[in-house]
């Protein structure tokens, strides 16, 4: 129940715009503003409690409290490594992030491309945070993005310290400590250091832009990739660049020409010169580690400079040994393998010369048992993942990138995996598929496309592969016109959180197909004349001297009735079930059934047996939740995911079968709680205020 009000109440935030980067969630609700208010007064430097300076905070496995490698490790602030720290020296560059004792080469290429763009690294690292005397108390804030919202996390700067050295990111001259805070911040947020090791660029991008990631692979890149590369650096794009390796002995080897396999780099420039009568194209390419760089052609001390004229040069100042190099396009397709590009969200672009993309997302779930379909190879199940709809009605403006359609890009990103790798859980395998609307179903947007829609028709696109990344992303051209998106993982029954954002050159509307919340029960109406002698006869024997059935007796009766039955399987009626069954009946608040609301119940139970019966179709004598959703359906109930969500987690066994006392339990709430909400509804708003009175009472019932 607190899981439910918790979710419902961030998306009432949300509506109201909270988790835009202007106004972050307070990670852990800590507000970073009012706590250093409190490390001023009180005249404490701060202490961060939720991500203390323990072993715990560093790892659980290679960086774990037993590990070889974090003996001798203590927690320092900056002022007490160097008698002058700074924040950021002169602005942030890309020499202020050099690598230390973790595999997180992913992480600092993406935020050495961060630097490049000021006013997205302002987004990430808010402005007016200094060791200057009177506003340093110990206490630094950082915002990412974080699955579709941003987050403001608060740290202390306690860095992890051994034999006198920063133990992972650290600046080339010692007395910058921006980029090792920003690293503890992210590190905080996916629950430990370790946590950071092994990733993709594209992962930091997203984290620091809310932007959403493309992979070109080099080995058989687009005719049109330098072009690409040109226009993504002047959208403001992210870019990062690395070597496959063979095997792991080929992690962070170094080459003949002093590249490094298995590393991410950043790409930082694009240009083309004249050169011996032709033009050529470079790439300007920088190693995080600050240092060891590329020794072909167009490399610093390369004899190619001296052929090109003074301007060129003078342009494309290169300096010795900083890590930073430049190369020649047909170099980089030869020696990288793979390019990872980054595209900015509209609102982190703010110069109106730039192309933006429209953005659209969606948060949604997959759960066991109702929502986790699995892929197009489960039949029975796919079509009960969540469904996406896109319409695209305009056709780009390009004429000339050999395309005609509409462009647009799909990311689907699984939530807070990193985090649960200390739990021994990772990545989802995942993906997606993209279905054409029939016109039959074209503009509706209250219905969920049922099995019989997946067997007759084939999907129109879908992700290049399923696979166990954090994000699966995928660029298309289509014909204008309505699609529908199915994420899903790639075996049903799999629980996990995800965010699927579509990146469009036009606008597109983009909105979760789901069907409504209703109940189309028809209500059993029965006067003296339609109850027979023989049930009454009945009825009379089994109410004893008081002529009205109890919840007890009711228990008695029903579970004497089931008993004998061989094709349902239920352990009995609960006492719990057989009272929510005289509540719904129970006209004057006796807490008892007399003759007719009696017979009214046994008509309903005669009922749902058959729809029991009719749904389980293997015969077992119970019903598996897919079953049941459709079962709930014939019952009279619409019903969206969320809701079907919370049916399977209330009333299905282990194994996800529900028996016939939770089927009738399920059915009879449903009943009572419509009917309670509808009474209330005097103006058929769909909605109705309750005081803590009143929704102790409902809520009780």
């Amino acid at each position: 129940m607190a899981g439910i009000a918790t979710t419902l109440q961030h998306h009432r935030e949300k509506i109201q715009g909270i988790g835009s980067n202007s106004r972050a969630v307070k990670y852990l609700n800590q507000d970073y503003e009012a706590l250093r208010q409190r490390c001023f007064e009180t005249g404490q430097l701060f202490q961060d409690e939720t991500f203390p300076a323990l072993p715990s905070s560093l790892g659980f496995n290679e960086l774990g409290p037993s590990s070889y490698k974090t003996r001798g490790v203590s927690w320092r602030r900056p002022t007490e490594l160097t008698s002058d720290p700074e924040f950021i020296v002169s602005g942030a560059t890309r020499t202020d992030i050099c690598q230390g004792a973790l595999g997180d080469c992913w992480l600092l290429a993406a935020i050495a491309s961060l630097t490049l763009n000021e006013e997205v690294l302002a987004r990430v690292v808010p402005h007016g945070q200094s060791f200057r005397e009177g506003e340093y108390a110990g206490i630094f804030h950082f915002q990412f993005w974080q699955f579709g919202e941003w987050v403001d996390v608060v740290i202390d700067d306690r860095l992890p310290v051994k034999d006198g050295e920063l133990m992972f990111v650290h600046s080339a001259e010692g007395s910058e400590f921006w980029s090792a805070l920003l690293e503890k911040a992210y590190a905080k947020v996916n629950g430990c250091y370790e946590a950071l090791s092994g990733g993709s660029t594209t992962e930091g991008f997203e984290d620091f832009t809310g932007g959403i990631a493309e992979v070109h692979e080099l080995s058989r890149p687009s005719p049109h990739l330098f072009h690409i590369i040109q226009k993504a650096l002047n959208r403001g794009s992210l870019m990062g660049c690395s070597i496959d390796i063979t095997s792991s002995a080929d992690s962070e080897a170094v080459t003949s020409q002093k590249l490094v396999k298995g590393h991410a780099y950043s790409v930082t420039g694009a240009a083309e010169v004249e050169y011996r009568g032709d033009s050529e194209k470079l790439i300007r390419i920088r190693n995080p580690w600050g240092q060891v760089e590329w020794t072909g052609a167009w490399s610093d001390d390369s004899a190619q400079w001296r052929y090109i004229s003074d301007d060129d040069r003078e342009r494309l100042s290169h300096r010795s040994e900083d890590g930073e190099f430049w190369m020649s396009f047909s170099d980089f397709l030869r020696h990288y393998s793979r390019l990872e590009i980054c595209n900015l969200t509209p609102d982190a672009l703010s110069d109106d010369s730039l192309t933006k993309w429209a953005l659209n997302k969606f948060e949604g779930s997959w759960r066991r048992g109702s929502t986790a379909g699995g892929c197009r190879n489960y039949p029975n199940t796919f079509w009960t993942n969540p469904q996406f709809v896109i319409r695209l009605d305009e056709e780009d403006d390009d004429p000339d990138d050999g395309e005609a359609g509409c462009s647009f890009v799909v990311g689907l990103i699984q939530k807070n995996r990193r985090r649960m790798r200390k739990m021994g859980e990772d990545m989802h395998t995942m993906g997606f598929a993209i279905y054409e609307v029939p016109d039959e179903f074209s503009g509706q947007r209250n219905v969920h496309l049922n099995r019989n829609f997946f067997l007759r028709h084939a999907s129109a696109a879908r992700s290049e592969t399923f696979i166990n990344l954090r994000e699966v992303c995928s660029r298309f051209c289509l014909p204008p016109g309505e699609y529908l998106i199915i994420p899903s993982t790639f075996e049903p029954h799999k629980n996990g959180d995800f965010c699927v954002r579509v990146f469009s050159e036009k606008q597109a509307d983009f909105q979760q197909l789901d069907d409504p919340v209703e109940s189309r029960v028809e209500k059993i109406e029965i006067d003296e004349d339609d109850v027979d002698d023989r049930f009454r006869g009945l009825f009379g024997q089994l109410a004893g001297g008081d002529c009205e059935i109890s919840a007890f007796e009711l228990q008695k009766i029903l579970n004497k009735v089931v008993t004998k039955r061989s094709d349902i399987q239920t352990s009995g009626f609960s006492i719990t079930t057989c009272r929510n069954m005289v509540n719904l009946l129970d006209k004057d608040g006796s807490g008892k059934l007399g003759l007719l609301e009696f017979k009214v119940l046994w008509t309903k139970i005669e009922n749902y047996l058959n729809i029991y019966r009719q749904k389980d179709v293997d015969n077992s004598g119970t019903m598996s939740s897919t079953e049941m959703r459709t079962a709930v359906e014939e019952a009279g109930f619409s019903l969206n995911n969320p809701l079907h969500q919370v049916l399977v987690a209330r009333y299905s066994e282990p194994d996800l079968t529900i028996d016939f006392d939770n089927f009738v339990g399920c059915l009879v709430r449903l009943e009572t709680m419509f009917n309670t909400f509808n009474t209330l509804d005097k103006d058929d708003s769909g909605t109705v205020e309750l005081n803590i009175f009143e929704w102790l009472n409902v809520s009780l019932l």
